[in-house]
Formats: C-alpha cells, structure tokens, sequence
C-alpha cells in the first residue's frame, strides 16, 4: 500500500515544477501523512525527485520548510478574507475570516491536517513554538477586526445615546468583563463537545 501511495504522490507532482515547488508538494503530503517527526528531510527529497542539498539550500531545515508549507497555506486563506473584506461591515468581515479558513482548510485536507496536528506544537529538538509568519498576521487580522469591533460597538452606542434616552455608561474594564465571561464560556463548549464525540 506505501508503495502505490509513494507512486501516485510522485506522478502527481508535474516534473516542470521547480525543485522548491515540488518539495513543498512532497513535504505536505508526507507530513500529513505520517507525521513531521516521523518524515525525514531525505524521504521528502526522494519524494520530489530531488537532493537534500537542494531542500536544504531552499527552506534550511525541516522546521523551516514546515513553515514555507504553513505559510503558502495561510496566504492562500488571506487572499480569500480579503476578497470577503471589500465592502463587508465589521461584523461580516469577522464571520468572513473564520470561513475563508474553513473554505481553504476543507479544500485543502493535507493542509489542514498539518494546521490542526503540527503547527502550533512544541517540537522535541527545539522549546519554541512553531508560529509561522502567515500564522502571526492571521493573528493580527483577528485582533484588528475585534478592536474595531469593539470601537465601532462604543461608538454607535455612545451616538444612540445621545440621541434616546438609552444611556451607554461603560468603558473598557466592561468590555473586558463581558470578554471573561464568554472567552471561558466559549473553551467549555469546546471541551464538552470534544468530550461527546469520544
């Protein structure tokens, strides 16, 4: 079965690719199939039809091929959230980011497999995260759109106020009280869930 599998990895890869190009498909596909710590840099070269100089020379490591892979996955993810941005409200470009990731990462098996295993893990050769730079921005987009959120929510409030009789009283330290409730709220949901599907 490895075998067959090997084969049909190999004649999926189109040989006019460039030596980088073909050991990024390699390296995802052997990743998320057997794992990082258990895929080496000189299965990946055999897989693109390639040398491990030339895997070296282009990402330096096994980890930093690990983040080209991650990143070339999120800049495919960024290119539909900003598609989904152009005229959306505050609200609507939120819900557009988390399902810009859910429409790549369904389109996307392998990569998806490697954003939810290997990511984010602590390796055993290295006390750092891997936080890849795609990663990193995708981070900062979440916490942009969430001030301006919560500013634009502050904002429209304090106008209605002046307006009505409705009275808009409250300032940061409220917000972040209202964050603590639900943030925990939202992470015991998430484990009970996890819990039923066992």
């Amino acid at each position: 079965m490895f075998t067959s599998d090997r084969t049909a990895t190999l004649n999926s890869i189109p040989p006019q690719l460039s030596s980088h190009d073909r050991i990024l498909i390699a390296a995802k596909h052997l990743f998320a199939r057997g794992g990082y710590e258990n895929t080496s840099t000189v299965a990946i070269a055999r897989e693109a039809g390639t040398s491990e100089s030339q895997l070296m020379k282009h990402f330096g490591s096994k980890q930093g091929l690990l983040s080209a892979i991650l990143d070339r996955g999120w800049q495919r993810i960024s290119e539909r959230i900003h598609m989904a941005q152009l005229n959306a409200a505050t609200p609507d470009k939120l819900f557009g980011v988390f399902e810009a990731v859910a429409i790549e990462l369904e389109k996307d098996p392998e990569l998806k497999d490697l954003m939810m295993l290997e990511a984010r893990r602590v390796r055993k050769d290295n006390t750092d995260v891997l936080l890849s730079h795609g990663f990193r921005e995708f981070s900062n987009l979440i916490d942009h759109l969430l001030v301006d959120m919560r500013n634009e929510g502050l904002l429209r409030d304090q106008v209605v106020a002046k307006r009505s009789a409705v009275h808009a009283n409250y300032g940061l330290d409220d917000v972040r009280k209202v964050l603590g409730i639900l943030i925990p709220a939202f992470n015991a949901g998430s484990l009970q869930e996890a819990k039923a599907s066992k």
